[in-house]
């Protein structure tokens, strides 16, 4: 048996008897579909539903109207490959070796075969379609995604804005092959395939991981969005987004399956040089500042999600490939993970977090560690420089952030909570006695 394919199946059931949604399939009910959205760049604030008043995204609220919205949700990378990573092995990216920077179009590195993904995890009784920007490796043995338990990709190698660019297709018993390509017309070819993918597969569980461009730049939106946002170019991408999805739920509708699928919509990192914050403090690349690590997840499924749940427990992407196998009824994978099964906080309202504490990392330096209420940012930006503000002697850094009252991360609290303070400390070095080992050396 393939290595990447053994599960712990007795693991799994403990795991989804401790863990499992209080919304369960009857035995006699269709494995539920996954769609998982993935947006590029799409900041904590673009959205209506989070506060957005410029940029219009009505099918985006209803989703999240129709669903659960997590608010305290973040991407396991503050830039967009080892957050990719992070979202399809459930494992911090410093394991899979991809914590640094991302891959650039000279680069030979990728996602290692030996890592278990989503798709993977889904197997044998997914169908499974990457449609989108892949961006973990562009050669051999890492390129094409269906090297990764993928039977159809549909895409682009790495970022839209990376020259040579171009587009690719590979399936079952198909070679790679090149097609056309314009780049006002991406976002619309995205979800043409996807459509295509569920059209085909609708009678059976598939999982569809549809990975957009939008809103990174280059900003070219399709003909019929240009021109038509308040926010310009960027919120004209934006919209083209929400119309897209609006179109997907319909689809769904018309299949009859819309109550057997699972749709997730959240985004790779925080904003670049344009989009919304949030009022989050920093933004994409940014070190241990909230603003380039939360972003948005809405999830929807009628009948299995309650309408209207919001909740504010800690989650990361990390968490998607332990809650996906749990909700699909796939056994856990055999990998150390470092995600949780969050699938009660999606169908539960108030529960909390599987987790104790998350670690947000820039590059293979942890950077901050966020339990539910406090902060404790150790790595920050200032000009050309890194600055690590744990440094023994130094007291006139803001470290210790009280997230529930400062969620702009303002203000130092550690006079006030040397307890905490000292609680943090203590797990910073517990964790990096347990990562720190796991550095690839650098480049060059």
């Amino acid at each position: 048996m393939n290595r990447r394919h053994f599960l712990a199946t007795s693991v799994a059931t403990a795991a989804l008897a401790a863990c499992a949604s209080p919304i369960q399939p009857s035995a006699s009910m269709r494995k539920p579909n996954v769609i998982l959205i993935l947006a590029d760049d799409l900041g904590y604030g673009d959205l209506g539903v989070f506060g957005n008043s410029v940029i219009r995204t009505p099918n985006i609220d209803r989703m999240a109207a129709e669903g659960a919205r997590l608010t305290t949700f973040y991407a396991s990378a503050n830039v967009c490959t080892p957050s990719r990573a992070g979202l399809l092995t459930g494992r911090y990216p410093i394991r899979t070796g991809l914590a640094r920077d991302v891959i650039r179009q000279n680069d030979t590195n990728g996602l290692p075969l030996s890592e278990i993904t989503i798709a993977e995890a889904l197997k044998p009784d997914y169908a499974t379609a990457l449609v989108g920007k892949w961006h973990l490796g562009h050669v051999a043995p890492f390129w094409p995604p269906t090297q990764h338990g993928f039977d159809l990709f549909s895409g682009l190698p790495y970022s839209h804005d990376m020259k040579p660019i171009a587009y690719y297709a590979a399936g079952p018993g198909v070679e790679l092959t090149e097609e056309p390509m314009a780049m006002d017309r991406l976002t619309e070819k995205f979800f043409a395939r996807g459509l295509d993918f569920v059209d085909a597969n609708k009678d059976k569980p598939f999982f569809l991981l549809l990975t957009l461009t939008a809103p990174h730049i280059p900003l070219d939106p399709h003909p019929d969005h240009a021109g038509k946002s308040a926010a310009a170019e960027y919120g004209d991408v934006v919209e083209e987004i929400d119309a897209n999805i609006g179109r997907l739920i319909a689809r769904l509708k018309q299949h009859g399956i819309d109550g057997d699928t699972l749709v997730i919509l959240t985004s790779d990192n925080g904003p670049w040089w344009e989009g919304s914050a949030g009022g989050l403090r920093d933004r994409k690349g940014g070190a241990g500042w909230e603003g380039g690590y939360r972003v948005p997840f809405i999830a929807r499924q009628p009948g299995r999600i309650p309408a209207g749940i919001v909740n504010d427990a800690m989650a990361m992407n990390t968490d998607l490939l332990p809650t996906l196998a749990a909700w699909c009824g796939a056994p856990a994978v055999s990998a150390e993970l470092d995600g949780g099964n969050i699938s009660s906080l999606l169908t539960t309202r108030g529960a909390a977090s599987p987790h104790d504490e998350l670690l947000l990392f820039l590059n293979e330096d942890i950077a901050a560690i966020r339990t539910q209420r406090y902060k404790y940012v150790v790595r920050s930006h200032y000009r050309s420089l890194d600055a690590q503000l744990d440094l023994p002697g130094r007291t006139d850094w803001p470290v210790l952030v009280d997230m529930a009252n400062d969620p702009g991360e303002s203000y130092d609290v550690s006079s006030r909570h040397p307890d905490v303070l000292a609680d943090l400390t203590a797990r910073l070095e517990r964790a990096r006695a347990k990562f720190d080992p796991l550095r690839t050396p650098k480049p060059g």
